[in-house]
Parts: C-alpha cells; structure tokens; sequence
C-alpha cells in the first residue's frame, strides 16, 4: 500500500511537470505557428468541464433527494441507448429504487466534502487540458504519446478522488447499519486520506478492469445462451476467469478498506465470500445502481459532448472531434465522481447485510424479497 502510494504521489508530480512542459511550449510556439489557434481550442473544451461540474453536482443533488425517479427522467431524456436499455429493465426499477432510499437514509445530510472532490477533479482536468493543448499544438509524434500518457493519468487520478469519498462514506454508512454509530464525516475523511490512499490508489486501477472483464462476461453469456455454435464456445470458460478475476477486485471491497483498513485485494476477496455465503451474487447482477450510476456519467458526458462541439463546429470545424472526445471523457469521470456517493452507500447496505442477514438494526426485508423472486424465476 505504501508502494502504491508512493507510485501515485510520485506519478502527479511527473505529471505536473510534463503538463507545465508541454503548456509552456505550446505557447511559445503560437508566435511562430498560426496553424494552432488555443483561444478556438481551449474555449469549447474548458466551458465544458465547468459545465461538467456543475450537472454532476446538480444530478447528484437530484438523485439524493428523489432516487431514481427524477434521475431516470434525465437518463431517458439524454441518450436513446439509455431509452432503450430502460426498456429492458424496466422490472428491475421497483427494486433499485427500494435500495437505493434504504441505503442513502442513513447518509449525513452534509455534501461538502462530495462538492470538494467534484471541484478537485474539474480542477485537475482543467490542468491536465492545458497540457493536452499544448502538445496538440506541436503535433509531432511523441506528443501523441505524451497526450495518452495525460490521459492515463486523468483516468487513474480521477477514479482516486472519485474514491475517496466512496470509502468514506461506505465507512459511515455501514458503521450506522450494523452498529448504529453516528461517525463525524470530518474524521472518517481525514482517516481515509492519511491511512487508506495506498488501497484506494490499487483499487482504482483493478476495480475498473476487472469490472470491465466481469461486465463483458456477462455479455456474453446473454449473447450466447445455451447456443452449441463455436463462435460462443469459449464464453463459459470466459466467464470461469472473471468470476475468479472478481475475487481479486471489486468495488464491494472499498467497505471492508474504509471499516477495517485492510488491503484492497484481501478486501474484495473477503467481501465476494461473504456475498457467495449470503446468496447475495444474483442480487448484485439484478441491482441496477451501477448501472444507473455509469449510465449518467454518459449522460453527464454526452452534455459536455454537446457543449463542447457545438461551439467547435461554430468557431472551428476542425477541433470539434477531438475536442469533443476529451469533453465526454471528463464529463463522464467528473459525473461519476459526483455518484460516488450514492454508490458507496448501496455498497455499504449490501456488505452490512451479507454480514448479518437477520440484523433488526436496518431493512433486510428487500434484499430477502429480491432473493426469494429470483429463486422463484429459476424454478
């Protein structure tokens, strides 16, 4: 944990040096070459991580006064792939909804540290543009690695502050399920920044691609069926490697990290036991928060799409592409910063339950419920 610390720590400021590097030679350069112009690049690009932010913290404000409903209205109103993915799980809503009140009524009311680290990410985005711009503006062929190096680096940094505060409020939330504990939001936030960043940096980069494996996994056991063909062959065996990737990473486990300092991967593996023994495995895949909380980070991303291209195509036609690509790509990981907090609090009642499925200190009703319908649905 401290190595990954360290490595995190040591990548920011390699980082940052690069980013001042390439900023400062783009600039240099616009004297000489007329070609670039930063005021019609940086302009579309930047309005649109500020108007990034300021819908992430909207729909996550949305989504903790009335879940799901309003939220839901958004998520069909912006994507037609959303409209039609509702369509399918649509059954599912009733549940989802059931956690996700559950889940979040034990959540302090206060949201200045979610605010925090929306503003930290918009912040750091916006540094890590100006350096993107200025290696767009020499355009030779190591700056085309040194822009997939920046880009790494957003997606790493971001999912760090995204969690954060999920292990933060995981620990809250859970400790108020399973003890009844009000813990101070101020003291578990500063615990997490002092002691747990060395599982939260590992974390953050094995909970994304193993969820990414477990999720195409799915996908094609959906897509194969009980079909013999040879081209869906191999998707049982596909699916034996991500149910045992899933052991060694899964955002389940940043409870355990947050409520008893532990490791990341011991963490996970702990946790998806506890899940195997609780029956709760086809209630993870039936619950629709991830999916909700992903499906408006693309909603919140395609907002910046729209904000950033359009002004593009207006000033400069040649930008719009690459300008709006970057613009979805913060969009989305500013937004999913924003949701880290309802998602930590599902994780946290999901992990209070598989530990004490008969606990009268909260709601295990629903959890019951949704088991007993898909036992039902399988007979």
């Amino acid at each position: 944990m401290r190595l990954f610390r360290g490595l995190f720590y040591l990548h920011l400021l390699l980082i940052a040096v690069l980013v001042i590097f390439l900023t400062i030679r783009g600039f240099l350069s616009a004297g000489k070459d007329r070609r670039f112009h930063h005021l019609k690049w940086y302009a579309p690009l930047l309005s649109s991580i500020a108007c990034g932010g300021a819908t992430a913290l909207a729909w996550q404000s949305i989504t903790r006064c009335n879940p799901f409903w309003r939220s839901g209205v958004l998520v069909l109103v912006f994507s037609v792939i959303q409209s039609l993915y509702a369509c399918w799980v649509n059954p599912r809503f009733e549940y989802a909804t059931k956690v996700l009140s559950i889940s979040m009524a034990p959540s302090p009311p206060s949201t200045g540290f979610v605010f925090l680290s929306v503003v930290s990410g918009t912040v750091y985005a916006t540094f890590l543009v100006a350096g993107i711009g200025g290696a767009t503006a020499i355009g030779t062929s190591i700056d085309t690695v040194f822009i997939l190096v920046i880009l790494l680096s957003l997606a790493w940094t971001m999912h760090v502050i995204r969690n954060i505060p999920h292990v933060t409020m995981a620990r809250i939330v859970f400790l108020k399920f399973m003890c009844g504990i009000e813990f101070d939001t101020q003291v578990a936030l500063l615990d997490t920044i002092r002691y747990l960043v060395g599982s939260i940096c590992i974390g953050s980069v094995l909970a994304p691609v193993l969820g990414v494996i477990r999720g195409s996994a799915r996908a094609m056991n959906l897509v194969a069926g009980d079909t013999d063909e040879f081209l869906f062959s191999c998707a049982n065996c596909y699916s034996g490697v991500a149910s045992t990737l899933v052991m060694y990473g899964n955002r389940w486990g940043f409870v355990h990290v947050g409520v008893c300092n532990k490791g990341f991967v011991q963490a996970s593996g702990e946790t998806w036991e506890m899940f195997k023994r609780a029956g709760l495995e086809p209630v993870i895949n039936y619950d629709l928060t991830g999916s909700f909380c992903f499906l408006s980070g693309v909603a919140v991303g395609a907002i910046c799409t729209l904000v950033a291209g359009s002004w593009a195509l207006v000033i400069h036609k040649s930008y719009a592409t690459e300008v709006s690509i970057y613009a979805f790509l913060i969009g989305y990981l500013i937004c999913r910063i924003a949701m880290a907090w309802p998602q930590a609090c599902v994780s946290a009642y999901y992990v209070a339950y598989s530990e004490d499925p008969q606990s009268v200190r909260f709601d295990s009703t629903t959890i019951r419920d949704c088991i007993d319908r898909i036992q039902r649905y399988r007979a």
